[in-house]
């Protein structure tokens, strides 16, 4: 059996809060505070945007672009409000924040069904000008993967001097 574009998406945005939890859940602060660098962010940081994304972002889109099409703007996405939102939040916390919003989310997806040609359905991003439902969905898939990527290079990073000379055999730490 093939699965839909939609599924196929949806096969990996529902594990992504498993994965995130298993990965990071109980880490000493030294792995999820860790950062790159000045204006880098952490593990928890990322995970603060991820459950901002949840709320203002994908679901939010998707729903203007069935709506309205190309004919409303997005609202722009801060960047940097899980400075603001997360402040003071536990780690677990973010977890089970990131696993209830993600699921409502998945959710809803689901309930649209949406079929062929309205993953060609457009939308106005306030940058990138006209993309299409196809173009939203597949970009949240790659925005997780993305972002494990990003914590595992952090947290790997964490290690760059320690590692000697197998710094030049690990792909992670350039």
């Amino acid at each position: 059996m093939t699965l839909s574009f939609i599924e196929q998406s949806i096969s990996i945005l529902e594990r992504t809060p498993a994965v995130l939890d298993a990965y990071l859940r109980g880490l000493p602060d030294v792995w999820v505070r860790a950062t790159e660098g000045p204006g880098t962010w952490s593990p928890y940081d990322v995970l603060g945007h991820l459950n901002h994304a949840e709320r203002t972002d994908w679901m939010t889109r998707l729903a203007i672009m069935l709506e309205f099409g190309p004919e409303r703007t997005f609202d722009p996405l801060d960047r940097e409000a899980q400075f603001r939102q997360a402040e003071n939040k536990s780690l677990a916390q973010l977890l089970e924040e990131f696993k209830t919003l993600r699921a409502e989310n998945v959710d809803r997806l689901r309930q649209l069904d949406l079929q062929g040609a309205q993953l060609e359905l457009q939308g106005s991003h306030p940058a990138l000008g006209r993309v299409t439902i196809r173009q939203l969905l597949a970009t949240w898939t790659a925005h997780d993967l993305d972002h494990i990527v990003q914590i595992s290079r952090t947290m790997a990073k964490r290690y760059r001097q320690d590692v000697g000379p197998w710094v030049e055999y690990l792909s992670v730490m350039k």
